[in-house]
Formats: structure tokens, C-alpha cells, sequence
């Protein structure tokens, strides 16, 4: 069983999705809270971002936001979480959050979630990060995502075995279970990164 301590949460700020999405992510905050993980995320005030960092602090939890300083001039952060780190950059800040957490959770969300998981499989893929990788796929949502990477290792633009450098979970309880129970990715993959 993997130790956990912090966990990377990849979530939307759009505030005019479906409920059900925001259900989750409250669900997935006070799971953390009560499991005694940190939350680790983009420091936003809107949306999913701010709805599971929300539920967190209520529950007792403790969130690390971490945020680039042109976002912070524009007035986009949470107001009161844990911490707030201050970066220069979107790369430094993903760079951030990915070496503060024990694992990813991906929550739905547009281009930004979206890039900031591809980005952690391809990572992970190269060796670069080893941590386990749940896509929490509330509502079948990232179903046509999944297909596509599969699409892509049927059409040997990946290996099969890449396929097993993210696991999917339909619920947050399912979803922190994976993040104990998946194995460390193994560093070694680097000399099999490249087809």
C-alpha cells in the first residue's frame, strides 16, 4: 500500500457545469480531509477547483494552491486557503504541483485539466514522474478521451502496457482506493519510452 500524504487534484474552474460534477469533487475534498491527505491544486476560486479545495477546508483538511503570479494580479485565487504558492509561470506550476504530490486525481474539465493530464501521463511515461494517476471519470466524462488513448495504442502510437500508466475510477472513494493500491510506476520504463 502506498503511502499518501498530499494529493495533486486537476479540476475545471467553469462555474456552469452540471451538479453532479460539483457533487463529486465536494465528495473527493472531505474524503481527503478525513483521510488526513493534503490537497494539492491550481489555487482557484471558481469552480471545481474551488468547490473540492472548499469542501476540504471544511472538513478539516489542509489545501496547497499553487498559482502563477499573472493570476494572482488578475485577483483569481482562493482567498483562504492553506498555503499559497506563487509562481512564475504555467510550467513552473504544474512542475509545483506534480513534485508536492504523492499521486494525481484528474477531475473533469477543458483544455487546462485536460493538457495538465496529458502532460502527467506523458511524464510518467518518460520516467519523469512514478506516482499513481487516477482520471476520476464522473458520468462517463472522459470516456471518449480514454477511447482516443486506446484508439492511439491500437494504432501503435503508444504501447499497450502505457495503457496501464493511468487508472480510471467512477467514484472518489474508488478513486482514492486506487491511489493506495496502485504500484509505483517503475523508472526503468525510460529505456522502453520510445516505440
Amino acid at each position: 500500500m502506498n503511502t499518501i500524504q498530499s494529493v495533486c487534484v486537476y479540476s475545471a474552474s467553469s462555474t456552469k457545469i452540471a451538479d453532479c460534477y460539483f457533487r463529486a469533487a465536494r465528495e473527493l475534498g472531505e474524503l481527503l480531509a478525513h483521510h488526513g491527505i493534503r490537497l494539492v491544486n491550481g489555487a482557484g476560486n471558481l469552480g471545481l477547483m474551488r468547490a473540492c479545495a472548499d469542501a476540504c477546508l471544511e472538513a478539516g483538511g489542509q489545501v496547497t494552491g499553487v498559482i502563477p503570479r499573472f493570476m494572482v494580479e488578475q485577483g483569481w485565487q482562493h482567498p483562504r486557503l492553506t498555503e499559497l504558492i506563487e509562481t512564475e509561470d504555467m510550467h513552473t506550476r504544474k512542475q509545483t504541483m506534480a513534485r508536492l504530490s504523492d499521486g494525481v486525481i484528474a477531475l473533469p474539465g477543458g483544455c487546462g485539466t485536460l493538457e495538465e493530464l496529458l502532460e502527467i501521463i506523458t511524464w510518467k511515461q518518460l520516467g519523469l514522474y512514478l506516482n499513481p494517476i487516477v482520471v476520476l471519470n464522473t458520468e462517463g466524462f472522459y470516456n471518449p478521451l480514454l477511447k482516443m488513448l486506446e484508439h492511439a495504442a491500437e494504432e501503435h502510437f503508444m504501447r499497450p502496457a502505457h495503457l496501464g500508466i493511468w487508472k480510471v475510477a467512477s467514484s472518489p472513494a474508488e478513486a482514492l482506493g486506487l491511489l493506495y493500491s496502485t504500484p509505483l510506476w517503475d523508472k526503468e520504463v525510460r529505456k522502453f519510452a520510445a516505440i
